[in-house]
């Protein structure tokens, strides 16, 4: 057993349903091997996302009863925002549905064709908003040496940032971001050093500094835990730090506002502020709602409050570095150093038969849900490959990835045992596992909806 513990107690079950293999491979064979499309009756152990899949706490829900559905300033939209205030400094503050608009009415406020949005890494959704202005999306992780584990491997490449702002690119730089923690990359965390840095460089050349801070408290932690110099420092006030040294930031807070729906802008820029309120309004509501109920909201507020808790952070930390070991024990190459939200598995490493553009990640992924109806995202070809224009195989990501995300305070180490001794059992037998094609994509984002089928050969799960 762990050597941690969860700081709850539980106060409400669900049961967890158990597919036989027969309905698994149905059920897979009619989403068209697309785990999306898969329904979550027919999962047992659901890890493809830790986004709006958190359990409450009996606080937030004792704070849906009290909320304000007034359309117009209300008192849990007053409550929602002396909390992020407090929590972030920023006096501009706007309320959305999730994430994604967040993203999406920042970015068309920012951008324009021609111009660069710069990040640590871009993740799916927010690569898409950056294409969808017409801007180009650009990318620059830190470089990792291979064999080298780096305590912040989300770290943008100063060297690289440096270079490009100082060059004939420069001026089309827009904005740079700092994904916090670095999903696309592992879930790694950036430092406060780095932060700082990249404030400098940015402020040098005039271009502003905005945080995608869905994840801003288990980056906080991760911050504390792996750099002496902030040893002393509580999560809450390492979050400031970092949201000090940023001219505005949006977040999907399904992560760590620990609830199921909402997002939200902060800004420190007046006119920026109102410009993505007009956005706002004529796509998710009054500024002070922003498409949330009033209860949403406070739920928010009260998740906030609850997610920068040194306990609740360390059970997270701990408990995805105790998964890590037991997917590692089961003979799955893991990213390493775990972060906070997800265990990543190296599945071009596992599946070094499967060529990128026949999805290996993807693979690894199906055979999880075959196997024992696990299901987990892929973070691969799939997802940050991208269409060839000369139509060749697809232009292959940088990395396949599987994420094995962790709902907040949803699963306990015996569901995460199951989902361990399931991935041990397809690592078995990788060399059957075989590869996929695509036989139908539409959009930017097209792991969501896209079909596929398995490629020639016998493999477990397929015939």
């Amino acid at each position: 057993m762990p050597s941690f513990m969860e700081p709850f107690r539980i106060k409400a079950v669900e049961p967890i349903p158990f597919p036989t293999p027969g309905e698994r491979r149905e059920a897979l064979e009619a989403a068209g091997y697309n785990l999306f499309r898969v329904p979550a009756r027919l999962i047992t152990i659901d890890l493809l996302t830790d986004s709006g899949t958190s359990a409450m706490s009996a606080a937030q829900w004792s704070a849906l009863v009290s909320g304000d559905e007034s359309y117009a300033g209300a008192r849990s939209f007053e409550r929602f925002e002396r909390v992020v205030t407090e929590l972030t400094g920023f006096g501009e503050v706007l309320p959305v549905h999730q994430g994604r608009a967040a993203e999406r009415i920042l970015l068309h406020g920012l951008l324009r064709p021609g111009r660069l949005c710069v990040a640590n890494t871009h993740f799916d959704s927010t690569r898409a908003s950056v294409l969808a202005t017409g801007a180009e999306a650009v990318d620059l992780p830190v470089p990792v040496p291979a064999g080298t584990v780096l305590p912040f491997g989300g770290n943008i490449d100063l060297t690289a940032l440096e270079h490009l702002l100082s060059g004939p690119d420069g001026g089309r730089v827009a904005c740079v971001v700092l994904t916090v923690t670095n999903n696309a990359n592992g879930g790694q965390p950036v430092s406060l050093e780095n932060a700082a840095q990249t404030r400098r460089l940015c402020r040098r050349h005039g271009v502003p500094l905005l945080l995608d801070a869905s994840r801003f408290a288990e980056n906080a932690y991760l911050v504390g835990t792996r750099s002496p110099a902030h040893a002393g420092a509580t999560p809450r006030e390492l979050a400031r730090a970092m949201f000090d040294l940023a001219d505005g930031c949006w977040a999907s807070l399904k992560k760590d506002g620990v609830a199921n729906i909402g997002g939200l802008i902060a800004l420190r820029d007046p006119e920026l502020a109102r410009r993505c309120a007009d956005q706002l309004i004529e796509t998710e509501g009054f500024p002070t709602y922003g498409g949330l109920a009033g209860r949403d909201l406070d739920a928010l507020a009260q998740g906030l409050l609850e997610v920068t808790d040194p306990a609740y952070l360390r059970y997270r930390a701990e408990s995805a570095g105790w998964f890590a070991e037991r997917l590692e024990r089961a003979g799955l190459p893991v990213v390493r150093p775990a972060g906070c939200h997800a265990v990543y598995v190296d599945a071009g490493r596992l599946l070094g038969h499967i060529p990128p553009h026949e999805l290996p990640a993807t693979a690894f992924a199906i055979e999880l849900y075959l196997a024992g109806a696990v299901r987990v995202t892929e973070l691969g070809t799939l997802v940050f490959g991208r269409p060839d224009p000369a139509g060749g195989p697809d232009l292959p990501a940088p990395s396949e990835l599987v994420r094995f995300a962790l709902p907040r305070r949803v699963y306990t180490s015996n569901h995460l045992e199951y989902a361990a001794e399931v991935a041990g059992e397809v690592a078995a037998k990788v060399s059957a596992i075989r590869g996929y094609r695509i036989t139908e994509q539409t959009g930017a984002l097209r792991q969501f909806a896209a079909t596929l089928a398995p490629l020639g050969g016998t493999e477990s799960g397929h015939s």
